[in-house]
């Protein structure tokens, strides 16, 4: 099961799960495969192929529960039906209400012996983003903040790059490359004039550009701005409110920026109704790579489900230094945002602080 969930991390299946595949027979490894690309063959299919023969009385690792409807491709349960497998194990049932346990049922029915729960916890977190995503319609939210050892995200100029050291920013990259969309406010775009794109060192890499999505409801964003170039091969959204100057609507169009005219709450835009729109075009995770401002608020709407925290080894100080929440702030320690299931690795001289809220 190990060996399949190397294999699913391979992919670039969103709006689908990750998925791998392994056929054993005799304790031999017969077949591999993993689902590359929505559309594309799953996992157990193109195992099931590399096997052939073999596949026949081999027994199926395979991380979630092999689907048994129609999509863009013909069921799986099928094929492992057809091919003979004796036996398949697997990590998690799908939260899909179309598949969850109807796949289990099917190979039951047909005499194959079904094993479930091997690495479960292991199986749910490669796949959190989908499991969110069929359960409630809107993206899995990753929160993003890089600070000093003393919680600083820049000094008192506003000079923030770079607190991080390189490998760190390798790592930002990498997870740009996993991610749907990047989400950051006018003032980053003001302060910085970033592009929001996925360069990574390795030129080997498929690289893989996040949607950028810019919040504006003030209309601050230069139109010059770096994120609405080559709005054509990187997709942009510019979320904004209803009183969008015909003037900006017009020079976005042109420029090939999509517009989200959503709702407003407490002076900006409303987060909730953002994510919404964002389901709504199959966008299943969202990186949050705002200012302070930015992150209190989606921590105040109830929208991050993980926070991703990068602390270098230096200190700033300085009270009019920014931390990476801005906002009102909590009166009561009993208020605080709490973070469970916290894992700290070391990413070069860096910390990489990982939890969920």
């Amino acid at each position: 099961m190990r060996r399949v969930l190397e294999l699913a991390r391979k992919g670039r299946t969103s709006p689908n799960p990750m998925v791998g595949a392994v056929l054993v027979k005799n304790g031999r490894v017969v077949g591999e495969g993993y689902h590359h690309k929505a559309g594309l063959p799953h996992g157990e299919i193109e195992a099931l192929r590399r096997a052939g023969k073999k596949a026949r009385g081999a027994d199926l690792y395979v991380n979630l529960e092999p689907c048994c409807h129609f999509g863009k491709t013909p069921p799986c349960t099928e094929a492992i039906i057809s091919a003979g497998v004796k036996k398949v194990i697997v990590g998690m049932r799908d939260p899909n209400r179309v598949v969850s346990g109807k796949g289990f049922r099917q190979l039951k029915k047909n005499g194959i012996r079904v094993m479930t729960g091997t690495l479960r916890k292991e199986c749910e977190r490669l796949n959190e983003v989908f499991m969110k995503f069929v359960r409630t319609g809107n993206p899995f939210v990753v929160l993003k903040t890089a600070i000093s050892l003393d919680g600083k995200i820049a000094t008192r100029s506003g000079e923030s790059q770079w607190i991080t050291g390189p490998k760190a920013r390798e790592k930002v990259h990498q997870i740009r490359n996993e991610i749907d969309a990047i989400v950051v406010g006018a003032g980053t775009v003001v302060k910085d004039n970033p592009f929001l794109t996925t360069r990574l060192r390795k030129k080997s890499a498929v690289v893989k550009h996040p949607v950028r999505v810019i919040l504006d409801n003030q209309f601050l964003a230069p139109l010059k701005s770096n994120v609405f170039k080559n709005a054509e091969t990187q997709r942009v959204l510019y979320a904004t409110g209803r009183k969008l100057p015909v003037s900006r609507r017009k020079e976005l169009t042109r420029r090939g920026v999509d517009i989200l005219i959503l709702k407003e709450k407490n002076g900006g835009v409303d987060l909730r109704h953002l994510l919404q729109a964002l389901g709504e075009r199959d966008i299943t995770s969202v990186l949050i790579e705002g200012g302070a401002e930015v992150n209190a608020s989606a921590l105040e709407a109830g929208i991050v489900d993980k926070v991703l925290i990068f602390v270098a080894p230096i200190l700033i100080g300085g009270k009019d230094a920014p931390g990476p929440l801005g906002g009102k702030g909590i009166r009561r320690l009993a208020s605080a945002f709490k973070i469970k299931n916290m894992t700290v690795n070391q990413i070069g001289n860096d910390l990489m602080i990982e939890g969920y809220i």
